[in-house]
């Protein structure tokens, strides 16, 4: 038996493992500490366990426990980082554990470290040597970031489960579809000049004001052309997010940049919506050539279209007592997806909770979700 105390104290050394993921190399952390603790605890219980140098990282691995081996069984998967933290908001230190109104606060401790000390609970609890098929454990890297963690495993199609669980906050309903997120940094270079003369200049705000004419053009063109009724925003969105341009009023305007997000359904990949982009903007770069430059601002994520009504998505609702649901976040289904297996998104704690200063777990999904777990790996592996 997992006691209380036991989860608690793998929590606690979870969080107490710093592994933020940046863009920027000076907040970007090497989660090895966390996947040494994972490789230590994993190994305890008889799994195969190997890491692995994620390629253009800055010294992540990916980590995968095994027992059994094969084809099929199941993957619960998850990632080892989080986003960073703004120390003034936070009311106690985000890498230390800290128990109040019966809820257990910490970087992480939602999205999503707690998920595998909850996965280790459950294993404890059950009789491996009875499994029939095989389970694996994948702990992926830089998933806030540029998902390359589970983008490389999934490539490498080392595995081939029957089903996935991707242990992110969804107060444990199962998710079977999502959106996908694509940025993109739209630059205008003009020419700058005294704006007693306008003429001798080329004003980049003013080119900005047409191309915002143009991408508002295609977020009507994505709302009119793409629908799926199942998401509480059953349209493709675009936003507005970032616009900076000139420095005096008595310049003209000699650069100007815009940042977008976006949020395609499932169907429209980010290959499409980028040639979108750059058909409606084309008029514009006609008009004003060598003044326009599109580039995405970090790597996107495509979106993910699982099956409500696959046997998998029945037995894990019929399990969690939960009918599947879509969201508009990302994960890393599109990616796990991509391993052959019938994939779904389900773990403790609320998406609300993820990238917000003293981020928590409520203590209900403890047992609750260790429960879980025990139920649907008998059903994967055992039964």
């Amino acid at each position: 038996m997992s006691t209380i105390n036991e989860i608690k104290s793998t929590f606690a050394q979870l969080i107490a493992a710093p592994s933020i993921s940046a863009l920027e190399a000076q907040d970007d952390m090497s989660n090895k500490a966390v996947i040494e603790l994972l490789h230590n605890w994993f190994t305890d219980l008889g799994m195969s366990c190997q890491a692995q140098v994620v390629a253009d990282s800055r010294n992540k691995h990916n980590f995968v426990a095994s027992f059994g081996s094969g084809k099929g069984g199941l993957l619960l998967a998850g990632h080892t980082d989080t986003v960073p933290f703004d120390d003034g908001l936070w009311n106690q230190n985000p890498f230390q554990l800290i128990e109040k109104n019966d809820r257990w606060y910490g970087l992480g401790a939602c999205d999503m470290k707690g998920f595998f000390a909850l996965v280790l609970a459950a294993l404890k609890e059950l009789p491996m040597d009875k499994f029939k098929r095989p389970l694996h454990i994948l702990a992926s890297a830089d998933e806030e970031t540029t998902m390359n963690g589970a983008k490389e495993f999934a490539a490498a199609k080392s595995i081939s489960p029957n089903y996935a669980i991707i242990g992110e906050p969804t107060s444990l309903k199962p998710v079977y579809m999502h959106k996908g997120h694509f940025t993109q940094g739209i630059k205008i270079i003009g020419r700058s000049g005294h704006s007693s003369d306008p003429a001798k200049g080329i004003n980049a705000i003013e080119i900005m004001h047409l191309v915002t004419g143009q991408l508002l053009k295609l977020k009507q063109h994505l709302a009119d052309n793409y629908r799926e009724n199942a998401f509480s925003v059953p349209y493709p969105t675009m936003n507005f997010g970032h616009i900076h341009g000139g420095d005096a009023a008595n310049r003209i305007c000699g650069c100007c940049d815009l940042h977008i997000d976006l949020r395609p359904l499932p169907g429209l990949s980010l290959e499409d919506l980028e040639l979108m982009v750059t058909r409606y903007l084309a008029p514009v770069s006609s008009q004003y050539p060598g003044c326009i430059s599109v580039a995405p601002l970090y790597p996107g994520s495509e979106s993910f279209d699982g099956n409500k009504d696959s046997s998998w998505s029945q037995l894990v609702a019929q399990l969690s007592n939960n009918e599947p649901e879509v969201v508009n976040y990302a994960t890393e289904a599109p990616y796990i997806k991509q391993l052959g297996c019938q994939t779904l998104v389900l773990g403790p704690g609320s998406i609300e909770q993820a990238h917000q200063p003293d981020e928590f777990l409520d203590l209900h999904y403890i047992e609750q979700t260790k429960a879980l777990l025990k139920n649907i790996i008998y059903h994967a592996c055992i039964k």
